[in-house]
């Protein structure tokens, strides 16, 4: 058993990592940002005691010394898996989303360094955006871990998707220099993955406050999409259940140390959701895009680039799911949340 501080325990991703380290037989402690937070995790856990699972309030990541007393444990931590930063679309100044990111992973490495001298491990979650060259020709590159987005500070006030791109990008550079500069006594492990989909786990009141990369999910099943496939935009997934069992995984792997991990299932497009949708869920096809409406979610003619998730496979040893496997139980997750009312 291994004492594992996460952060960002109530987010979509961290919830899945949550079950992974609690179904592996971890100690964890999880940053959330209010008691309220702390109570919907807790009380979705009843069987799990208090010296498996525990809470520390970290109200706002982005200041100085945030996770200063987060890291602090008796007994003391052994690794840190690092999952909260913004995702979202949203940014009007691409300081919002920069800012947090940035200050978030560097803090939270500060303060690992100063006052949780035992930790080993550190895991970040990064993403593909942090790998892929949004400017370059999609056709025939195949991305893996030697791979770093171009993305400059100037171009992150481009737009809102830009300043995602380049919070992760930054964020993920300034953890590896950090490392190379400071030389601390933990090794530090980044986890990219492209969009993420599958079922929820977390507490959720309402379809509104639905992770960025499953809204699409509910506008098909709404018909909020029925008249326009959404173009796919990002063309490789994972299922969250696989990515939180990797963060894991690079916790417990000893050659996890140091490196990068691309986790990515396969290929896909909305159109393909779309179909699996109206295959699995016959009772929604009415909703969904069919005919012309599918083909602005479907490939571009002239493909896709392409993927090497062979450090993942091999050194971590995942096995990932398929895509109708992820959108199957996606959508059951979310029908008990009222689908019908939108």
């Amino acid at each position: 058993m291994t004492r594992v501080l996460l952060t960002g325990g109530s987010g979509f991703i961290a919830a899945h990592v949550l079950e992974a380290l609690l179904a592996r037989g971890h100690s964890v402690v999880t940053t959330v940002r209010s008691q309220t937070k702390a109570n919907a995790i807790q009380k979705d856990h009843p069987g799990i005691n208090n010296d498996r699972l525990s809470f520390s309030i970290v109200e706002d990541m982005a200041q100085p010394n945030a996770f200063d007393r987060a890291v602090v444990s008796d007994p003391p931590f052994e690794a840190v898996i690092h999952t909260a930063s913004p995702y979202h679309f949203h940014a009007q100044d691409a300081q919002e989303l920069l800012v947090p990111a940035i200050t978030g992973t560097t803090g939270i490495l500060k303060s690992v360094q100063r006052y949780a001298p035992l930790v080993k491990r550190v895991v970040v979650t990064s993403s593909f955006a942090a790998i892929n060259d949004v400017f370059a020709s999609k056709a025939c590159k195949v991305y893996s871990e030697a791979d770093w987005s171009p993305i400059t500070e100037a171009q992150a006030n481009d737009s809102p998707a830009n300043a995602y791109r380049a919070s992760k990008t930054f964020a993920e550079r300034a953890a590896w220099e950090f490392v190379e500069r400071e030389k601390p006594t933990f090794t530090l492990s980044v986890i990219n993955p492209p969009l993420v989909l599958g079922p929820i786990v977390h507490n959720l009141s309402s379809l509104d406050a639905l992770n960025t990369s499953n809204q699409r999910i509910r506008d098909f099943l709404s018909g909020a999409a029925k008249t326009r496939c959404p173009p796919t935009g990002n063309y490789l997934f994972v299922d969250v259940r696989d990515l939180g069992l990797a963060h894991v995984l690079a916790v417990e792997k000893e050659a996890a140390g140091g490196k990068r991990f691309f986790i990515v299932s396969s290929h896909f497009s909305n159109a393909e959701i779309a179909t699996i949708i109206g295959e699995e869920f016959p009772e929604y096809r009415d909703r969904l895009p069919t005919g012309d409406s599918l083909k602005t979610g479907e490939y571009p003619p002239d493909g896709v680039y392409g993927f090497d998730n062979t450090r993942a496979r091999e050194i971590l040893g995942v096995h990932f799911r398929p895509l109708r496997e992820s959108i199957v139980d996606a959508v059951k997750s979310l029908l008990p949340l009222g689908v019908d009312k939108f």
